[in-house]
């Protein structure tokens, strides 16, 4: 149990800080950088705003732990759908490998935390089931 908690929170810690809190603070302290991923892709200028805005949100959603088990999901899934939409766009646009990897390599880690929530889930509701 205690390994389970240890992994989720490893790889959401990891997740925080690569889709929360990096694309937050380069949006309030570096603005100017704000689109430099979004727009060499040909997404319009706003469009970063609002990848910004629902990347945040998702990441508060599954690291807040009294938020609802379902928009949890509606989250990982969110922020699933954006770096598999990153990794097809870096394939379609500039073919860069490590571009085309580093999402990637982000949604393995999304995809580590969202297991391990899952299994403290399930073992949660199993000691609760032999408490009554």
């Amino acid at each position: 149990m205690k390994k389970n908690k240890i992994i989720f929170w490893v790889a959401t810690t990891i997740i925080i800080l690569w889709e929360g809190a990096m694309p937050l603070g380069t949006m309030l302290f570096a603005p100017e950088y704000i689109n430099a991923g979004t727009k060499p892709l040909g997404y319009p200028d706003y469009f970063a705003y609002a990848l910004v805005i629902c990347k945040v949100l998702g990441v508060l959603t599954i690291s807040l732990p009294k938020i609802s088990s379902r928009l949890k999901e509606w989250a990982y899934a969110g922020l699933t759908f954006n770096l598999i939409f990153a990794f097809i766009s870096h394939a379609y646009v500039d073919k860069n490998i490590g571009f085309m990897l580093m999402p990637l390599v982000v949604l393995g880690i999304l995809a580590a935390s969202y297991i391990y929530n899952n299994k403290i889930l399930t073992n949660n509701q199993n000691e609760l089931s032999f408490t009554k």
